[in-house]
């Protein structure tokens, strides 16, 4: 009884060390945002805003769940998580540039992974403490849109992972 209790304490110690550095991840992107938008006195584009009714219109069923309703799509089926073009990815609501390909890696995760986004106020990021779980949420800056979730266990030069949902991006390839 007393191994369990032990082992269950070091889980949640461990559980706990990984929240606050994934805070620190959530508090240190705020930072550089906020002093990147004191520096230029405003956002370099025009937030866009839609009713509810709005988005359903103009997106499918399964978009508009996992970029409105913070869903996420099954790994391995979205349509860019083996992708190996050049080329950007764009929010799939509002266009905004988002990603470019130079920076996405095979992670193994079955979600398209990039180790940085193309602007860094381009993407946002909160803290997402559902199901139990401490994470950091991305959205597109423009039209908060879910994107998905950063890790802090990804490639140099950043050591980010960017895990984003295929369904909340849209693929510009590239002319070679």
């Amino acid at each position: 009884m007393k191994k369990t209790i032990i082992i269950l304490c070091l889980i949640l110690n461990l559980g706990l060390l990984w929240a606050c550095a994934q805070n620190k991840t959530v508090k240190k992107a705020e930072q550089e945002t906020q002093e990147i938008v004191k520096e230029a006195g405003t956002l370099p584009f025009e937030r866009v805003v839609k009713t509810e009714e709005e988005w359903k219109a103009q997106l499918s069923p399964d978009v508009y769940h996992i970029t409105r309703e913070k869903g996420t799509e099954r790994a391995f089926t979205g349509a860019y998580w083996d992708n190996k073009a050049k080329g950007v990815y764009n929010c799939v609501c509002c266009s905004l540039p988002l990603f470019d390909a130079d920076t996405k890696y095979k992670s193994g995760t079955g979600w398209p992974s990039f180790w940085q986004p193309i602007q860094a106020l381009h993407v946002k990021e909160e803290a997402d403490n559902s199901y139990g779980w401490n994470r950091v949420e991305v959205l597109c800056n423009r039209c908060d849109s879910h994107l998905g979730h950063v890790f802090d266990d990804g490639p140099q030069p950043t050591g980010l992972r960017y895990c984003i949902n295929s369904a909340s991006l849209k693929f510009e390839k590239k002319e070679e």
